[in-house]
């Protein structure tokens, strides 16, 4: 007993500082791994995993048909980077490849893995405030302090009615970060999952009441909550994938099905900061005020890329009705009369209009072929999937400690070597274009500069918009060809694949590189 007693003081000892070892050097690093790598070998781990899962499943076909591992892959990395990018027919996969794109959809959008990054930060910051409160701990035990006065402080009151927080001691400020950002997860989460499930509800209830958009589904031999599971996941990710070939063409005359998807492609993307920062006011009246006001006023304190400034929300909400307005206009007066329109009546071309021009910015569902619409307006479509989601007309500068602050985040030589985003643009059409050159000559309504450039250019912004391919446009016709509902991307060489999937890493990280070509001065 006495050798027992003897040795689980040392013991104790030993675990307590092997323990204290572990958690430094996790969260060193945590703290010393690049954001850009880590996301880079998550986004490439999980297309991975989902390639290999789709392998091993079987597709609807089964034995007429086998997609090429090339083509898995592409699409794993398309559904995981939320392109939406196509080289084989949607409807060649079975139920269970569907519900694994839905998890890579899922498990890729933008908001899911910015959540993901929010619990990495609040475990550094829990790791830190564990440390505070031993060392406090350990003055209260030294200094008999009773521990109610520690605890409590006067100034977290005086933060329920915004005022100042520069009365707190160090302590006392990471602990306040601490539960700022625990809240902000919990309303990211709330977010995430309400306005989804409120989205598949509403999907379902639409396709169980109207006969003719349920028996599309039961034509194509398609599950009916699947197919809601994955439209709305689809859309709120903003990925536009869909398990019909047609995408959202087959539904075009299904007005309310539209509508119920417009709120999911604004509210996954373009307007979430606004709506955030609307929800984190809003639960602020009710509870969790202190920390609510930290969140709405300490927005570089906090870090998060989507909790943007009170005058930067609002100029987002009008730059993006703006942008919609403007493109709703010009295709109303321009493609009214269309044949993708064809066979709708009023009330229908104007949702169906509006449907496609918002998701000219990231979802990319569409109930038009593009091929057939003028040159000026897909020519307007590039620009407004290359614009950042969250472009705004009237942007605040920074001040020029927060310039200086991003300045040095890089290296000297990085920061030379970086290009801005067009001249990428460039060089990957350039490369494609190499690799495509023989069709580029025969084949020169199909493979033309236009085309090649709304594909590199759709998934670079992570939209899936494509010109398609059609027979028809052969000047050589070929007896052979047969036309498909894939993407134009599909009739390209494996070189050329193997590049657009390069892009699709690249724009999915583009945040990373946005203030690149600093270096370079137009005189």
């Amino acid at each position: 007993m006495t050798n027992i007693s003897f040795l689980s003081k040392p013991l104790h000892h030993l675990c307590s500082s092997t323990w204290c070892r572990m958690s430094c050097f996790y969260r060193l690093i945590l703290l010393r791994v690049n954001s850009f790598c880590i996301q880079l070998c998550y986004f490439i781990s999980v297309s991975f995993f989902g390639f290999v899962v789709l392998k091993v499943l079987k597709p609807r076909t089964h034995d007429s048909f086998r997609p090429r591992n090339l083509d898995l892959f592409f699409t794993s990395v398309s559904a995981t980077t939320v392109s939406s990018m196509s080289t084989v027919e949607m409807e060649v996969f079975s139920n269970s490849q569907l519900i694994v794109l839905i998890i890579l959809m899922f498990i890729g959008g933008e908001i899911f893995t910015s959540m993901v990054g929010l619990h990495f930060k609040k475990f550094q910051l829990q790791i830190l405030k564990n440390r505070i409160s031993s060392v406090t701990n350990n003055d209260l035990h030294s200094t008999d302090q009773p521990e109610t006065e520690m605890v409590a402080n006067p100034d977290f009151e005086n933060l329920e009615s915004g005022k100042d927080d520069t009365s707190l001691d160090s302590c006392s400020f990471e602990f306040l970060k601490y539960k700022s950002i625990k809240f902000l997860c919990f309303v990211v989460l709330g977010y995430f999952l309400v306005v989804q499930v409120l989205g598949i509800a509403l999907v379902s209830i639409y396709l169980s009441l109207v006969s003719g958009a349920r028996n599309v589904l039961k034509n194509k031999g398609l599950n009916l909550f699947t197919f809601s599971l994955f439209t709305i996941v689809s859309t709120f990710a903003n990925c536009g994938f869909l398990p019909t070939n047609e995408n959202m063409a087959v539904f075009k005359s299904n007005s309310g099905l539209l509508l119920i998807l417009i709120p999911q492609i604004l509210l996954g993307n373009t307007l979430f900061p606004s709506c955030l920062r609307f929800s984190i006011w809003f639960l602020g009246k009710f509870f969790k005020k202190v920390e609510s006001n930290y969140l709405l006023n300490k927005k570089n304190e906090v870090g998060y890329f989507h909790l943007l400034p009170s005058q930067n929300s609002s100029y987002l909400i009008v730059t993006a009705f703006g942008f919609i307005m403007t493109q709703f206009v010009l295709f109303c007066s321009m493609e009214w009369n269309s044949a993708g329109l064809s066979g709708l009546n009023s009330y229908q071309k104007i949702i169906g209009v509006l449907f496609q021009t918002i998701n000219t910015r990231y979802a990319g569902e569409s109930i038009v072929d593009l091929s057939t619409i003028s040159s000026a307006l897909l020519v307007l479509f590039v620009v407004m999937m290359y614009l950042p989601p969250y472009t705004s007309f009237l942007p605040i500068k920074d001040d020029e400690e927060t310039f200086e602050k991003k300045r040095n985040k890089r290296g000297k030589l990085l920061e030379n070597i970086l290009f801005s985003q067009p001249p990428y643009l460039a060089i990957f059409t350039i490369l494609i274009c190499i690799t495509e050159r023989q069709k580029l000559k025969e084949d020169p309504l199909n493979f033309n500069v236009l085309n090649i450039l709304v594909e590199v250019v759709s998934a670079y912004g992570s939209v899936g918009f494509t010109a398609g391919y059609s027979c028809n446009r052969q000047i050589q016709s070929n007896i052979n060809c047969a036309n498909k509902f894939y993407g134009f991307s599909g009739k390209w060489s494996d070189e050329g694949k193997i590049i657009l999937i390069v892009v699709m890493f690249f724009g999915r990280l583009k945040k990373f590189n946005m203030e690149g070509g600093k270096a370079w001065k137009l005189l």
